[in-house]
Order: structure tokens, then C-alpha cells, then sequence
């Protein structure tokens, strides 16, 4: 019999090869959005247009060392590869049902639960497949794609990262604030992509701007951040998107958390089984 059915959820383990791996990428990561921070950078119309094919294709071998470190550790096998492609698929398909609209988001709700159910590997991966198949499916392919792959493998392995005891109702409720949590965090993000290349922006805010400085401390230009943020997206967009994931995860999260566990359990995906002594011959 298999002895902890609590690691049965466990879709992509987290062994030491791809923990580096997960650690250092998301440091890159996130250097690619503080990068203007830190160094002085003129704003340009073009708001990531020459370098976003460079760091998408960083971004594939990430994914694909992550699968093969996994495969070589016992963590992955090919029904949770199977299951990748099937979940992919469906949070591809549920994009385009709310398309962002006033802050919709319909993509990130199962992203979370998946994460939480099959471990943080499994949703860090997931997050980059599910918004890469999305945009294609959505002709949403352009400067903007890596940056979102990498918001949405980052809720997906955080996903996997909260407390494993928390069960039944309190489960739910972590969940919840879990999600409304990553809907702020992804604006926040997604507008740090193209802020410092904005040309322009001002409002009458004490000095009269928001825009980015160059050479400004970084202080100073994160609380020019900050009220742009508030100011642009914090009460419409991403507020939307904080009551669409909780209405998604009070409505449909224990029947879908029930769903995915009984097919991790019937897949044992990663797990040797172990026997107990059967005794000696002919007893």
C-alpha cells in the first residue's frame, strides 16, 4: 500500500535538482522586471519589443530542464505529463470566457488549485503552458507573453507552497485570500513590464508624475510606481480579477480540489508502492 496518501497530491515533487533550477529562474525572473529600477534606462515606445523573444526563449529551457529534472528524480511520469497537457488545455479554453474584461480572469482560479493539489513544480510548469497555449489560442502572442508566463508560474508554484495541513473549510478560505492575494501581485507585476517605457505619463499627483525617472533612486521611482498602479489598475483591473478568483474558488473549488485529488490518487503519479512484512512463506 502506498503510506502517505497526503504526497499522492504531489504531481511534480520538488527534488533538489529542480528546486535550483525553480530558485534561479525565478531570480532572473524577477530581475526582468526590477532591471529599470536599478539601472538608468530612457523611455521608449517599444516597451520590450526587441528583447521579449530573447526572454521568452529563456523561458522554454527553464520549462524543460524543470520536466527533465523531475522525470530523472521519480517526481514526473507520463500520466502527470498527460495531465499537464489536459489542464493546460482546459485553463486555455477558460481564458477567452472572461478575455480580462473589467479585470475577468477566468485562467487563474484552476491554475491555483492545480498548484495547491500537485505541488509547487507542477503548477510553476503549468502557470508557463497554460497562458503560452491561451495566447496562441487567443492570438494574444506579443512583447507582453513571457512577462505573463512567468506571473502565472509563479502563482501556480505558490499555489503549491501553502501549508499542507489546512483542510475542509479553512482549506478553502486560504485559498481564497490565496487568490485575491496573486490577482494584486499580477497587476502589480504586469504593470511593472512596460511602466518605466511609458512616455508621458503624468497626473496631477504632488509633483504632478507617475512616470519613471531615469536615474532616480529606487524609492523614488517605486512610489511613482505605486500610485500609477493605484491610480490605473488597483480599484478596476485588478480588483476584478480579485473577485472573479474568489467567486471561482468559493463556487466551483471543493468539487474541482475533489476531482483533481481522486485522479492523483488513481494515477499515484511518482510514488513506489511499499509493503509491509507479508510474514513468513505459507502463513
Amino acid at each position: 500500500m502506498i503510506r502517505d496518501w497526503a504526497d499522492a497530491g504531489r504531481v511534480v515533487r520538488i527534488g533538489p535538482r529542480s528546486a535550483t533550477v525553480l530558485a534561479l529562474a525565478s531570480l532572473a525572473g524577477l530581475m526582468m522586471f526590477l532591471w529599470p529600477l536599478l539601472v538608468r534606462v530612457e523611455p521608449q515606445s517599444t516597451q520590450h519589443g526587441p528583447d521579449a523573444p530573447f526572454i521568452f526563449l529563456a523561458i522554454l529551457p527553464v520549462i524543460i530542464v524543470i520536466v527533465l529534472a523531475e522525470l530523472s528524480e521519480g517526481g514526473m511520469d507520463a500520466k502527470a505529463l498527460a495531465l499537464l497537457g489536459v489542464l493546460s488545455a482546459v485553463n486555455a479554453a477558460l481564458r477567452p470566457l472572461g478575455a480580462g474584461v473589467a479585470g475577468i480572469e477566468t485562467v487563474f482560479f484552476l491554475l491555483v488549485l492545480a498548484g495547491r493539489v500537485f505541488g509547487a513544480g507542477f503548477g510553476f510548469v503549468l502557470g508557463c503552458t497554460s497562458l503560452f497555449a491561451s495566447a496562441l489560442l487567443t492570438a494574444g502572442v506579443g512583447p507582453w507573453l513571457p512577462f505573463q508566463m512567468l506571473c502565472s508560474a509563479w502563482i501556480g508554484a505558490g499555489a503549491g507552497l501553502l501549508p499542507r495541513r489546512v483542510t475542509g473549510k479553512a482549506e478553502i478560505a486560504v485559498l481564497v485570500a490565496y487568490g485575491i492575494v496573486v490577482a494584486y501581485v499580477f497587476g502589480f507585476l504586469m504593470n511593472l513590464w512596460f511602466w518605466p517605457f511609458i512616455t508621458g505619463a503624468e497626473v496631477d499627483y504632488h509633483d504632478g508624475h507617475i512616470s519613471y525617472v531615469p536615474g532616480a533612486p529606487v524609492l523614488e521611482n517605486l512610489h511613482r510606481f505605486a500610485v500609477f498602479t493605484l491610480l490605473t489598475s488597483t480599484a478596476g483591473w485588478d480588483t476584478g480579477r480579485a473577485i472573479t478568483n474568489t467567486i471561482a474558488i468559493l463556487v466551483l473549488g471543493p468539487a474541482v480540489l475533489a476531482t483533481l485529488r481522486r485522479a492523483s490518487r488513481k494515477g499515484s503519479h511518482g510514488l513506489l508502492p511499499t509493503f509491509g512484512d507479508l510474514g513468513a512463506p505459507g502463513r
